[in-house]
C-alpha cells in the first residue's frame, strides 16, 4: 500500500512533518521519506533567532538566510571556513560546502552526533527509530549549526559533502532491491549462511570471499540476500543488514561506553613529587652533560651509548630517560651546539630556566610537552628501513602523538575529578569522541600518554591531576602552589648518612647533589657521604671550611665527627696539583710528586718538563691538562694567575645556544567576538553587492578557485541556475547565467540560454547563485 502524502510521527518529543517524495521506478524502490524537524524545547534562549525550518532552494541558500547569530555560531563550530576570511555569506556557503571542511567537521563529531547524521543519511523520516527511539531534536539542531544538514524543500537533509565523506553510513550497504519476503527468506537460511550473514550485516557492506565458492555464500545468493558483485566479492543490501540488525543501526543507540574505574586518593600529591622528580632529573642531566657532553650522531641524536650511560647516571631506565631528554629539548633547555664537532649542551635558556620558580619551571616543561610533535617512546625503535630510532633524532618526531595527548588528557578532563578508568575504559571513550578520526581498531596509545604524563605530573594512579586540568583548559594557573611543600633542613647521622624528611629545597638539593649520593627514596631521602661526593664538591669550588659550614646550617643535628674528618682528610689530598695557562703550567710543592709526574710513561703526551722547582709547563692547554691528569688518577685544580683557586666552570660556561623556537601550531580558532565582527563585515559586503547589482543581474564577486568549484557543483547537483563572470579567448570579462550539468577535470559543462558551453574553472572569475 503507498504511503500516505504526510503524517505526524509522536514518538518524537515534537511533532514532525513527513513527506513521502516519489522517485520513480529505482529497482523496488519507489520513493523515500524525509521529515522537517523543528527545533528542540530546552532550546529556547535560542527560539527568539531561530527562523523555523523554511524550506531552501539549495544549501548555499540555507547558509545566505541565516541570522548574524546563527552564522556566528557556525563559524565558531567550524572555524576554518573564516580563514582566510571569505568575501561574502555566499564565499562563506561554497567554503562551507567543500569537502575537506565537511571532513575536519565530521572528525570534529563525537560519536552521537555522527550516528545521527547517519541515520540522516539512511532515511530522515525514520532516523529516530534507526536509533533505537532515541530524541534526537537537539543533536539535529546541532548538526544544522554546523551547517552539516540543511533546510531543503524535503526537511533537514546531509549536506552533498556529508553524502560523498560517508558513502556507507553505519556500515550500511547501497539501498539494492530486496525480496518482498526478506523475513522468511532470513528464517528459512541454513545456520551457517545465517551466522554468516549476521557478521557480514554489522561489518562492512562489502565482503571478499575466498575462491568461487565459500561456505554459506551459495545459500545466501540463492536467497537474494546478498548480491554478487563477481566471483570473490558479496554485497549485502541495505534493507537486508537492517532487518538483521533489527531495523537499527547500532546495538548501543546513542549510549556512550561507561568508563570502568575507581576513584583513587592523593593525585595532586603524588603528582606535584613526580614533577619535583623531574626537575631534579632534568638538572642532573645537565650538570652530566656539562661536565661531559655526548656527541651528536652524524644523522642527529643521541648516540644509543651515550642515551645508556644518562640513564644510568640518573637511576633510570632507557625509556623514561627518554622522555625526560625529548621534553626538556622541547623546552629548549638543551641543545646541539653547533661546533665542528657537535655535543649536546645545556642551553643559555638553561640558566634562566634554573633561577625561575619551582611551578614556572614545572609549567615551561608540560607546556613543552603539550604542543612538541616529538614521541620519546619512538626512541630504540627501528625504521621501516631497519635503522634505530635515536633520542632527539629526526625520527623521533610524529605528529600524531601530540593529537593524541590532547585526545587522552582531554577525556580524562571530562571524568569525575579523582577518577582513574582502566586503559581499555579509556580507549572505547577515546572511540566514541572521535570516531572518524579513530575507527575501530587503530591504535590510541593510550597507555603511553599516560605514562608520560604520570612522569610529568599532569596524571597521578591514571587520573588526571589539578595540573593537568589547568594545561587542558589553557588556565593560566600558579602551579606552585600544587608541589608539595619543601623542607631545608636534614638529619646527618654518624654512619655518614644524611636523611631528609621531605622533598627538600632547591638549596639543599643542589648541595647534596654535589656531595652526597642518593641511597634511597620514598617518604624521606636518604644521602651517602664518601670519598668521591666529598671530592666532587671540593670539584666544584667549595673548600673545605664551605662545605662544613653549610652542611651545619642544613642540618638538625650537629655534624658527626667521621663526616668531618672524611671532609679534611679528602681536602688535604685534593688540590696539591695547580694547572694554570701559559700553554699550561703545573704547580707543586711536593718534589717527590713533581718527579712522579716527569718520570711517568703515560703521561708522556703533555710534554711535561721542569720551569722551576715545583714547577712544570706543558704545551697542552689547561682545560686538556687537567682532563689528562684527571683520568691518570691525579687530582689537580685550576688556578688563576694570582694564585687564587679558579672554580671549574665548565658546567656554567659550556652552554649551547638557545635552539631556535619551534614553528608555531597553526590552530584555526575563532572566539564569538571575532566571528561575530567577521559576520558583520560579511552581511554588509552581501548588501552592497545587491544594491549594486543591476535590476535582475546581481554583482558577481570575485571567488577563490576553491569556493568556485564548490558552488558549482552544489548548483549541478541540485539543477539550480548560477550567474558566472569568465574571461572569453580574447580577454575580456563578460557574465553569464549558467544552468551547470557536470563538473570534472577542472571544466564544467552547462547551458547558457539554449547553447550548451564549457568553461574551464580557471577562467571562471566569480560565482553567485541565481
Amino acid at each position: 500500500m503507498p504511503p500516505p502524502t504526510s503524517t505526524t510521527v509522536s514518538s518524537w518529543s515534537c511533532a514532525c512533518r513527513v513527506h513521502w517524495v516519489p522517485l520513480g521506478a529505482t529497482g523496488g524502490a519507489s520513493g523515500r521519506l524525509s521529515v522537517v524537524i523543528p527545533p528542540s524545547q530546552h532550546t529556547a534562549a535560542r527560539l527568539a533567532d531561530y527562523r523555523g525550518p523554511v524550506p531552501a532552494r539549495s544549501f548555499a541558500d540555507d547558509i545566505r538566510a541565516r541570522s548574524a547569530d546563527q552564522l556566528t555560531r557556525l563559524i565558531v563550530l567550524r572555524p576554518d571556513v573564516a580563514h582566510p576570511a571569505p568575501a561574502d555569506v555566499t564565499a562563506l556557503a561554497a567554503r562551507a560546502a567543500t569537502r575537506g571542511s565537511t571532513a575536519r567537521a565530521l572528525e570534529a563529531l563525537p560519536a552521537d552526533r555522527l550516528r545521527v547524521l547517519e541515520a540522516l543519511l539512511v532515511s530522515p523520516t525514520d532516523a529516530a527509530a534507526l536509533l533505537g527511539g532515541a530524541d534526537i531534536a537537539d543533536v539535529v539542531e546541532d548538526l544544522w549549526d554546523r551547517a552539516l544538514v540543511w533546510d531543503s524543500p524535503d526537511g533537514r537533509v546531509p549536506s552533498r559533502a556529508v553524502g560523498e565523506i560517508l558513502p556507507f553510513p553505519a556500515s550500511l550497504g547501497p539501498d539494492l532491491p530486496a525480496p518482498a519476503d526478506l523475513a522468511e527468506r532470513y528464517a528459512a537460511l541454513p545456520d551457517e549462511a545465517r551466522r554468516l550473514l549476521d557478521r557480514l550485516a554489522w561489518q562492512h557492506p562489502r565482503a571478499t570471499v575466498e575462491g568461487v565458492v565459500a561456505e554459506g555464500i551459495p545459500a545466501l545468493v540463492d536467497a537474494e540476500l546478498v548480491v554478487r558483485e563477481d566471483d570473490n566479492t558479496v554485497v549485502v543490501p541495505r534493507a537486508v543488514a537492517l532487518h538483521v540488525r533489527g531495523g537499527v543501526l547500532y546495538a548501543d543507540g546513542l549510549t556512550p561506553p561507561e568508563p570502568a574505574g575507581q576513584i583513587v586518593q592523593q593525585v595532586d600529591a603524588t603528582a606535584g613529587m613526580a614533577a619535583t622528580e623531574l626537575l631534579w632529573q632534568v638538572e642532573s642531566v645537565a650538570q652530566l652533560w656539562a661536565e661531559d657532553p655526548p656527541r651528536v650522531l652524524r644523522s642527529g641524536g643521541l648516540s644509543v651509548r651515550d642515551h645508556r650511560r644518562t640513564a644510568s647516571a640518573l637511576g633510570l631506565d632507557t625509556e623514561h630517560v627518554a622522555f625526560v631528554l625529548e621534553i626538556a629539548s622541547a623546552a629548549g633547555l638543551f641543545a646541539d651546539d653547533r661546533q665542528a664537532e657537535p655535543s649536546f649542551l645545556p642551553t643559555r635558556g638553561f640558566d634562566d630556566w634554573l633561577e625561575a620558580s619551582r611551578g614556572e619551571r614545572w609549567r615551561q616543561l608540560a607546556d613543552a610537552w603539550w604542543r612538541t610533535v616529538r614521541a620519546p617512546s619512538l626512541a630504540g625503535s627501528r625504521t621501516e628501513a631497519g635503522t634505530v630510532v635515536n633520542v632527539l633524532g629526526p625520527e623521533a618526531s610524529w605528529p600524531l602523538m601530540r593529537t593524541r595527548r590532547h585526545d587522552v588528557l582531554t577525556v580524562l578532563g571530562r571524568l569525575p575529578v579523582d577518577f582513574a578508568p582502566s586503559v581499555g575504559s579509556l580507549d572505547a571513550l577515546l572511540h566514541w569522541s572521535r570516531p572518524l578520526r579513530l575507527p575501530p581498531g587503530a591504535p590510541t596509545h593510550t597507555g603511553v600518554v599516560l605514562r608520560e604524563a604520570s612522569w610529568l605530573g599532569l596524571v597521578a594512579h591514571g587520573a588526571l591531576s589539578s595540573a593537568g586540568r589547568a594545561i587542558v583548559a589553557g588556565d593560566d594557573v600558579d602551579l606552585d602552589e600544587l608541589l608539595p611543600a619543601t623542607v631545608d633542613r636534614m638529619m646527618v647521622q654518624a654512619d655518614l648518612t644524611a636523611v631528609v624528611p621531605g622533598p627538600p629545597d632547591d638549596s639543599l638539593h643542589r648541595l647534596l647533589q654535589c656531595s652526597a649520593e642518593v641511597e634511597s627514596r620514598g617518604g624521606a631521602t636518604v644521602y651517602r657521604f664518601d670519598e668521591d661526593s666529598v671530592r666532587r664538591a671540593l670539584d666544584s669550588g667549595i673548600d673545605a671550611a664551605e662545605l662544613r659550614e653549610r652542611l651545619t646550617a642544613a642540618s638538625l643535628t650537629p655534624l658527626p665527627q667521621p663526616l668531618t674528618y672524611l671532609i679534611d682528610d679528602v681536602a688535604r689530598r685534593h688540590g696539591r696539583l695547580r694547572v694554570g695557562a701559559a700553554g699550561s703550567y703545573l704547580r707543586c710543592d711536593d718534589p717527590a710528586l713533581v718527579a712522579t709526574l716527569l718520570a711517568d710513561p703515560s703521561l708522556g703526551a703533555l710534554g711535561l718538563r721542569s720551569l722551576a722547582p715545583g714547577v712544570l709547563v706543558s704545551r697542552m692547554p689547561a682545560a686538556t691538562l687537567l682532563d689528562l691528569l684527571a683520568r691518570a688518577g691525579h687530582s689537580a685544580l685550576a688556578e688563576t694567575s694570582d694564585g687564587g683557586v679558579l672554580v671549574t666552570t665548565r658546567q656554567d660556561s659550556a652552554r649551547a645556544p638557545n635552539p631556535a623556537p619551534p614553528a608555531p601550531v597553526v590552530t584555526r580558532s575563532t572566539d564569538s567576538a571575532a566571528a561575530s565582527a567577521l559576520v558583520e563585515r560579511l552581511m554588509s559586503a552581501q548588501q552592497r553587492s545587491a544594491e549594486a547589482a543591476r535590476p535582475g543581474e546581481p554583482r558577481i564577486p570575485h571567488t577563490e578557485p576553491s569556493d568556485t568549484l564548490s558552488i558549482l557543483q552544489e548548483a549541478a547537483a541540485d539543477r539550480m541556475p548560477v550567474w558566472i563572470g569568465f574571461v572569453d579567448a580574447s580577454g575580456d570579462l563578460k557574465r553569464a547565467l549558467f544552468h551547470p550539468e557536470r563538473v570534472d577535470g577542472g571544466r564544467t559543462t552547462g547551458l547558457v540560454g539554449d547553447t550548451r558551453r564549457s568553461f574551464s574553472v580557471h577562467r571562471i572569475t566569480g560565482v553567485v547563485p541565481a
